[in-house]
């Protein structure tokens, strides 16, 4: 996956391009993380990536790819690393020319039931469409400032000091216990199959 690395980053521009479109033209000029600094993710964290199926793509759509052999196009990307116990997702990122088709949201599942973590955090803008109450719809809920980890506590000083503050920001958790409950109690209800035949008819 280090050969993709490159196209991640093209990717990051073009995911960032629409915050130009909302008044957060500083957002859509940020210069994605280099090549080098995204393969801390394949060493010490968690990358997954999405490869569209070719016959769904729309017309003219201009997903980053290499020519020749080697990686084909990349529809969208999740990085993540443990925090404090958790699973953090850094980065989520679809190709506007591939979104809307759940991309993101299955990186985010696919992740969520390969881990043995309680939970997932993130942090993102809380007043963006596609982000807080989009990772709402997916069940993270925001955090209280007093639910703030060290680590997550961290990543805040940080993301202040690149000017990320200018426009509101939170932290996000998703707790997969409930998940997994929930999940056993509908494999339950689904799979159970009674001794005596026509005993839960």
């Amino acid at each position: 996956m280090r050969d993709e690395l490159p196209l991640l980053c093209e990717l990051e521009r073009a995911a960032g391009a629409p915050f130009a479109a909302i008044g957060m033209p500083e957002i859509a000029d940020d210069e994605p993380p280099a090549p080098h600094e995204l393969a801390h993710y394949l060493d010490a964290g968690i990358a997954l990536v999405a490869v569209p199926d070719a016959t769904d793509l729309p017309h003219g759509t201009d997903l980053p790819q290499q020519p020749g052999p080697g990686p084909g196009p990349i529809a969208g990307y999740l990085l993540a690393e443990p925090v404090d116990g958790a699973l953090h997702i850094e980065q989520v990122s679809v190709h506007p020319d591939h979104a809307r088709r759940g991309i993101g949201r299955a990186l985010i599942e696919h992740l969520a039931a390969g881990t043995d973590a309680p939970a997932l955090t993130l942090t993102t803008f809380a007043d963006v469409p596609w982000n807080a109450p989009y990772y709402a719809r997916c069940g993270f809920r925001p955090l209280a400032d007093h639910e703030l980890t060290p680590g997550l506590r961290e990543i805040r000083r940080k993301e202040a000091e690149h000017g990320l503050d200018r426009w509101p920001r939170l932290c996000m958790r998703r707790d997969l216990a409930r998940d997994l409950a929930r999940d056993l109690q509908q494999d339950l209800t689904q799979n159970l199959t009674p001794d005596v035949p026509g005993a839960l008819s």
